[in-house]
C-alpha cells in the first residue's frame, strides 16, 4: 500500500506523545470523579468531530463542531472551581523536584474527590433508630442544592456522629427540616424540601418521606430517613426505596451510588 500522501514528521509524532500524555495526567487527577464522564464525553464528541471532517461530512461536522465551541465555555462554567485550583497549583509549585509537583497533584485531586464518610453517617443513624429519632439527611452528589441550601440555616461542620446527633435530637432547633451534606460537610440545616406529587406513594409515608421522594425525582441527590414512628431507616434514590436487608448492606450500596 502506497502511503506517500501521508505526511508525517517528527513533530508530528512529539505532537502525538505530548497530548497522550497530557491526557493521561488529567486522566489521573480526575480519576474516581464525576469529572471524568464529562471529560470522556467531551472527548467522545471530539473524535467523531475529527472524523466527520476527514470524511467530508460537512453538515455533521458543523454541527459538532459548533457543539464544541460552545462546549469550551460550559466546560469553564462546570469545572471552574477545579481550573482554578490547577492554576493555582501551577503557579505555585516548584517543577525542579518531581517530589513537588506530585504531591501537588494528590493535593489537588483529594480536595476535587473529598469522600463522604458513609459509615459514621449509616452507623449513627441506626443508632437514631433505636430511639425512634425522626432524621432526614440528603446528601449532595452531582447536582448542586443551593437553591435548597439557602432556605435553611448554612452550616459548615465537618460530618460526625456527634453533630449529626445534635442536630436531629428532638429538642433541638436544628431537627425541623432537612440537613444536607456536601464533601463530608454538613452545609444546612432546617432546609425546606419539594415535596412529590406522586399519587402512588403509599398513604402511610408521611411528610418527610414526600420530601425526601420530592428531593430525589428533581435531582440526584440521594436521602437517608429514620421514621419516628416506627425508628426504621429508609435509603431513596431517584425518587424510589432502595431496599437493603441490613445495615452493612446498606453502606455498601451508599457507597457506591456516590462513586457513581
Amino acid at each position: 500500500m502506497n502511503l506517500d500522501f501521508i505526511d508525517f514528521s517528527f513533530l508530528d509524532l512529539l505532537d502525538i506523545i505530548l497530548v497522550a500524555v497530557l491526557l493521561y495526567y488529567i486522566y489521573k487527577l480526575l480519576k474516581g470523579t464525576v469529572a471524568i464522564n464529562i471529560v470522556i464525553g467531551i472527548t467522545f464528541i471530539f473524535l467523531i468531530w475529527k472524523i466527520t471532517q476527514a470524511l467530508h461530512m460537512e453538515m455533521l461536522s458543523g454541527i459538532l463542531g459548533y457543539l464544541l465551541s460552545g462546549g469550551v465555555i460550559a466546560l469553564i462554567i462546570v469545572f471552574q472551581q477545579e481550573i482554578r485550583k490547577f492554576l493555582l497549583m501551577i503557579g505555585t509549585t516548584n517543577f525542579s523536584t518531581k517530589k513537588g509537583f506530585l504531591t501537588q497533584i494528590k493535593f489537588l485531586q483529594s480536595e476535587i474527590n473529598t469522600e463522604t464518610d458513609v459509615e459514621t453517617i449509616v452507623n449513627t443513624l441506626n443508632r437514631l433508630s433505636k430511639s425512634k429519632t425522626g432524621v432526614l439527611l440528603v446528601i449532595e452528589r452531582t447536582n448542586k442544592l443551593d437553591f435548597l441550601v439557602n432556605s435553611g440555616d448554612k452550616m459548615n461542620a465537618l460530618i460526625n456522629g456527634a453533630i449529626i446527633e445534635s442536630i436531629f435530637y428532638k429538642n433541638s432547633p436544628l431537627h425541623d427540616g432537612a440537613t444536607i451534606v456536601r464533601d463530608n460537610y454538613v452545609v444546612a440545616t432546617r432546609v425546606i424540601l419539594p415535596v412529590s406529587d406522586n399519587t402512588k406513594i403509599p398513604a402511610r409515608f408521611g411528610l418527610r418521606h414526600r420530601a425526601a421522594i420530592g428531593v430525589t425525582e428533581k435531582t440526584d441527590a440521594v436521602c437517608l430517613l429514620v421514621s419516628e414512628e416506627t425508628g426504621e431507616i429508609s435509603y431513596i434514590k431517584d425518587g424510589e426505596f432502595v431496599l437493603f436487608k441490613d445495615v452493612e448492606e446498606l453502606i455498601l450500596k451508599l457507597q457506591k451510588h456516590l462513586e457513581e
